[in-house]
C-alpha cells in the first residue's frame, strides 16, 4: 500500500491527513513557508512527528496541500461576496470599487480575509523556485480571472480572460509592491491605478452606453 498523499481508506486516516493540512494551511497564514515543517505542523494538529510522513510524501506535498486549502478558502470567501452583487451596470468607480472589495479585501477590518490575500501572493513568489505549487497558482489564478470577469460582465461590463489579465496584473502589482511598505493603504493604491484604466480593458457594453444616453 502506498503512504503518498493518496487518502487512506479508514475514516480516522482521513481525519487526521485533513487536520495535518489545516494545521499546516493555519501555519502558513501566521508565519509563510518557513513556518510550515514536520514538527510545527505535527504540534499544531496535536499528532505524532510521524504523521506528517506516514500520510504524505514529502513536506513539499504537504506544503502544496495546506496552499490549496488556503486558496479556496479564499475564492470561496470571494464568491460569497460576489453573491451579495445585484448585476447593474456601472460607473468606473463604482466598478473598481467592486474589484478592490473582491481582490484586496473590503474595509472591514477582517484579518483573515487580508490573511489570506496575502497568502495568495506568497504562493506566487514560492511557485517560482518549488515547482510543485505551479499547476496549484495556475489553477487558484484562472479562477480568480473567472470570477473577475463574471463580476465585470454583471456591471455592465462584459470581458474575457485577455481583458482580465491586464487589471489583474495591475493589481498584483501594486499589492506586491505595497505589501512591503508600513502602513500602506493597499485599497486606495488600487482603486487610483484602476480608475484610470478600467474603461479601456473592461469598457461599458455598448447596449448600457446606448440606454445611459438616453
Amino acid at each position: 500500500m502506498s503512504t503518498g498523499s493518496a487518502p487512506r481508506s479508514t475514516p480516522k486516516g482521513r481525519r487526521r491527513r485533513e487536520a495535518l493540512i489545516s494545521a499546516a494551511a493555519d501555519l502558513l497564514l501566521a508565519g509563510g513557508y518557513d513556518a510550515v515543517r514536520h514538527r510545527s505542523v505535527a504540534a499544531r494538529a496535536r499528532l505524532p512527528l510521524a504523521s506528517t510522513t506516514y500520510y504524505f510524501d514529502s513536506l513539499d506535498d504537504l506544503v502544496t496541500h495546506a496552499a490549496e486549502l488556503n486558496g479556496v478558502r479564499e475564492i470561496a470567501m470571494i464568491r460569497d461576496r460576489m453573491t451579495a452583487f445585484a448585476p447593474a451596470a456601472l460607473d468606473a468607480a463604482d466598478t473598481v470599487d467592486l474589484v478592490v472589495d473582491l481582490l484586496v479585501g473590503p474595509d472591514d477590518g477582517d484579518e483573515v480575509r487580508r490573511e489570506l490575500m496575502v497568502a495568495r501572493y506568497e504562493r506566487v513568489l514560492a511557485a517560482a523556485r518549488h515547482p510543485q505549487l505551479q499547476e496549484l497558482h495556475c489553477r487558484l489564478r484562472g479562477e480568480l480571472e473567472d470570477m473577475l470577469s463574471d463580476v465585470l460582465s454583471a456591471a455592465g461590463r462584459p470581458t474575457d480572460r485577455d481583458h482580465v489579465r491586464p487589471l489583474l496584473a495591475l493589481v498584483d502589482g501594486v499589492v506586491m509592491g505595497a505589501l512591503g511598505e508600513n502602513g500602506a493603504d493597499l485599497r486606495s493604491r488600487v482603486r487610483e491605478v484602476l480608475l484610470d484604466v478600467v474603461d479601456r480593458h473592461a469598457p461599458l457594453s455598448r447596449e448600457v452606453r446606448r440606454t445611459v444616453a438616453q
